[in-house]
């Protein structure tokens, strides 16, 4: 074989080669093309329901304490932490005027005391529910069913 026709036969490959991956690549560049079209309805659907979830509220738009959560409602009586554990405990004036604004809803109320925040924060029920008494809340609801307990 001469010089010349192994430089000619590289160069005929060199060149099919590059036809070929001048072919291979227009074909990878439009596979990834569609790939991405395809993501971006991925995530845009995506998107649009994790939004729509989130719009939803529809569980708490009717639910005891209106549009809020009784667990987001139970981080407000954070002040009432020690006198919803202790009978005894005295009660703080900050306390009295959450229980008095959220008590206005009995329902939410009621709610708050016997919610998963509260139940995690140590709230004993039957102590929580004489917190309205103890802060001397004249409108409180007396002999409001809250679960198994009553208001006093």
């Amino acid at each position: 074989m001469s010089a010349g026709f192994i430089l000619y036969s590289v160069s005929n490959f060199s060149v099919a080669c590059c036809s070929i991956n001048q072919e291979v690549g227009l074909v990878f560049r439009h596979c990834i093309e569609e790939m991405e079209a395809a993501m971006k309805n991925i995530c845009l659907v995506a998107f649009l329901v994790i939004l729509g979830v989130a719009q939803f509220d529809g569980a708490y738009g009717a639910g005891e304490c209106g549009k809020s959560n009784p667990d987001t409602e139970a981080w407000k009586l954070a002040p009432c932490a020690a006198a919803a554990q202790d009978a005894n405990a005295a009660v703080s004036s900050k306390c009295c005027s959450q229980v008095k604004k959220i008590g206005q809803n009995p329902s939410c109320l009621c709610a708050v005391m016997l919610s998963n925040t509260a139940k995690i924060s140590g709230v004993k029920p039957e102590v929580a529910i004489t917190i309205p008494k103890r802060c001397n809340i004249p409108d409180r609801p007396v002999g409001y069913k809250c679960g198994a307990y009553t208001l006093p």
